[in-house]
């Protein structure tokens, strides 16, 4: 640990010395950062602040009088920087206590923005650099929609209806993307072993040969198509050949090329060999080659090569470079939510990945492909928080025209919104104040909008401001609405979730819900029953932030249209932040949002960069998030900068491989039990493959010999 100790040391010498600042102008900075804080910040957080948030009363779960030292705040960047903003739009103190003077605020202010920092953007948290480290990104199973688009890429398959592996929990920045909330249950298991046996059996038909090369019926067969020659397909759609030699050679060039797609790189000669042995296995039995060559197929797709995203740990320690595959495997997952295409893997097998421009063109050339839609799906939906938007059911008598149409097209709406920004490089401040919606001709009738109800999806531009930006998706505003009416603590709050990214801790505890408020309340309007909730000092800190953004949205009913009235009585959608901002509707709300453009672009690189990483966040990580936002300020806000800084990012490109404890195993060697546990997984499979395979070959004989059997008792001449 000493020399781990010593090395870090002269790292940070060397990183400092690049930066211009040396280690000993570093400790005297932070000396004098600290010193501060004791001398004038720690008075003013004393007499204004810790009457609110101190130990027993930590109010939004912020307890500051335990940093009462300028050692204990150096430590607690994140924190001071969510308080400094709460104090620049006073919102801290809240309304009804004694405020921050001009000069407080100044001094305040000043001391979070002048704390030094280290040079940590081309370092990764190990356990040498962070005492409590969460750096590690675990192997992990492929995600159902990664799974789902990876079938889709190799074989031209969709899933079945109702035969997808379960669903997928979330961890980290809040995403599915993290290992260590990607559980492999034995419904896991049984649902991969069961699909790999239909997906592979419909992607080469039997019997259908000719009609498949040609391109014709629905199943276009993925990349199995290309791996042969035609006159090698039409090789293995027989009985059996004479040309043992040429069945051999077409076979072990189908296997090495079908396991290379699916696997994310070349197999190895052992692995081709294997997979070989159970075709060979598969001959006797079954009726055709084509048949036999389907059994090692299904093997590679429940092989955990396919199903797991595994970064194979080297026998050196520390942190290292990923190789060519790896880092092609992360990108596609990121952009595409599958594995790489033949492009991206040729690259990866030339190593011409490590190279910076070369590098880049693979990502914007990902980024204007079709499939960069599931950048949308997966990342853009688990942050609007519609990952589950399936389950939000608004009550049939209070809106009978929802269906599950109409649902399906505000899901698409979002999946089409947030991917078209990143696919034609849009700015990213379209997600706050788009002056357009993109929308197919359900969809625009539903909205009062002018297209034909056949038309597909476009985008139409929408010039009174009052749609446009993630705010207003349809799905967002149905999702953050109760069944029989709206809510604008709901919608207040998820744009301060999910936009601004400064939530609101849940209520304390023994302050009734709003609706029994409201059975209190008589006879109001929602807006008042509301302003009532407010006036309860425990109330008003958090509905003071949510409430008048929510207002600002109140002209969309609880299903996304527009409307002017509510019960008989005009909407009122203005609001007043504590901030003093005023606003009447969603064009002025969307550009109070814009005024704090700052906040959402460094809360949305968090989220990306949480999900593209698939891990929680740490201190190393907040240069990318700087250095990103920096460019997109600096760039007129390109979305593409901010993919390209995270994908071309030290974390993402490098990864931290720790010491393995010593194996039982003398011949185990680094990673050897993570291997032992996959090995295990794929010997199981294939077993179970195996099994599977015997029977149904002997349910197929057994078909054979009872038609046989019938047909020799039929009477001579017999009609049938």
């Amino acid at each position: 640990m000493r020399f781990w100790r010593e090395c870090l040391c002269v790292v940070l010498c060397v990183s400092c010395s690049a930066s211009g600042v040396t280690a000993d102008e570093l400790e005297a900075k932070v000396a004098r950062w600290k010193k501060d804080y004791e001398a004038r910040v720690l008075p003013i957080i004393r007499e204004r602040c810790q009457q609110c948030h101190n130990a027993e009363k930590s109010e939004g779960e912020l307890d500051l009088s335990k940093f009462a030292t300028g050692d204990q705040a150096y430590e607690a960047a994140d924190a001071w920087e969510r308080v400094a903003r709460r104090i620049r739009l006073n919102e801290m103190p809240p309304q009804g206590s004694p405020g921050l003077n001009d000069r407080q605020k100044g001094t305040f202010q000043k001391w979070v923005d002048t704390r030094p920092n280290q040079d940590l953007c081309s370092q990764l948290a190990s356990e040498e650099t962070q005492s409590w480290y969460r750096g590690y990104v675990m192997s992990r199973r492929l995600t159902q929609l990664e799974y789902r688009n990876a079938v889709r890429d190799l074989l031209g398959q969709s899933l079945p209806v109702g035969e997808e592996p379960p669903v997928d929990g979330a961890g980290g920045e809040g995403f599915d993307t993290v290992g260590d909330s990607l559980f492999t249950s034995t419904l896991h298991t049984e649902a991969y072993l069961l699909l790999a046996d239909q997906l592979v059996d419909r992607a080469l038909p039997a019997g259908r040969m000719e009609q498949w090369l040609s391109g014709a019926g629905e199943q276009s067969g993925g990349v199995l198509r290309g791996l042969l020659s035609e006159s090698q397909w039409r090789l293995l759609d027989t009985a059996a050949s004479a040309d043992a030699a040429g069945v051999q050679s077409a076979v072990q060039q189908l296997i090495a090329g079908f396991a290379r797609r699916a696997w994310r790189r070349p197999p190895t000669e052992e692995e081709v060999t294997r997979l070989q042995q159970l075709f060979a296995a598969s001959l006797p039995r079954l009726s055709s080659v084509l048949e036999s060559v389907r059994q090692p197929l299904k093997a590679v797709l429940v092989s955990p090569h396919f199903l797991f995203v595994v970064e194979t740990e080297p026998d050196e320690t520390g942190v290292l470079p990923l190789t060519g595959h790896q880092l092609a495997t992360r990108l596609a997952l990121f952009l595409w939510s599958s594995v790489p295409d033949e492009e991206l893997l040729a690259a990866a097998d030339a190593g011409v990945l490590a190279d910076d421009r070369q590098y880049r063109q693979q990502i914007r050339r990902m980024l204007a492909d079709s499939k960069s839609a599931g950048l949308g799906e997966n990342f853009g939906l688990q942050w609007l928080g519609l990952r589950n938007f399936g389950g939000v059911v608004p009550d049939a008598e209070v809106y009978p025209q929802y269906s599950e149409l109409l649902a399906g097209d505000l899901r698409e709406e979002a999946v089409q919104f947030v991917s078209g920004v990143f696919r034609e490089n849009r700015p990213l401040t379209d997600l706050l104040a788009a002056d357009y919606v993109v929308v197919n001709g359900r969809l625009a009738q539903h909205y009062g909008l002018s297209l034909p109800a056949d038309a597909d999806w476009q985008r139409v531009v929408v010039a009174d401001g009052r749609r446009g930006g993630a705010a207003t998706l349809g799905a967002v505003l149905t999702a953050a609405s109760y069944p029989r009416r709206t809510s604008p603590v709901l919608r207040g709050r998820w744009i301060l979730d999910e936009l601004l990214g400064t939530p609101v801790p849940p209520p304390p505890p023994g302050v009734p819900p709003l609706d029994q408020s409201v059975a209190e309340s008589g006879s109001q309007t929602l807006r008042q029953r509301l302003e009532l909730h407010r006036q309860k000092p425990e109330c008003a800190s958090c509905h003071d932030r949510m409430d008048p953004l929510g207002f600002g949205l109140e002209n969309f009913d609880g299903i996304g249209r527009w409307r002017e009235s509510d019960a008989g009585q005009s909407i009122d959608a203005a609001g007043r932040l504590p901030s003093g901002e005023q606003f009447a509707g969603p064009a002025e709300l969307k550009a109070v949002l814009l005024g704090r453009k700052d906040d959402f672009l460094n809360h949305f690189s968090r989220k990306m960069l949480g999900f593209a990483l698939g891990r929680e966040l740490n201190k190393f990580d907040a240069c990318v998030v700087e250095t990103s936002v920096k460019k997109l300020q600096e760039n007129g806000f390109q979305s593409q900068i901010l993919i390209e800084e995270i994908a071309c990012s030290y974390p993402f490109r490098n990864r931290y491989y720790k010491k393995s404890d010593p194996s039982p195993d003398p011949a185990g060697g680094r990673g050897s039990r993570l291997m032992q546990a996959l090995q295990r997984f794929s010997e199981k499979a294939a077993e179970a493959q195996k099994k599977a395979a015997e029977e149904k070959a002997a349910a197929e004989k057994a078909a054979r010999d009872q038609a046989a059997a019938e047909k020799a008792a039929e009477p001579a001449g017999s009609e049938k």
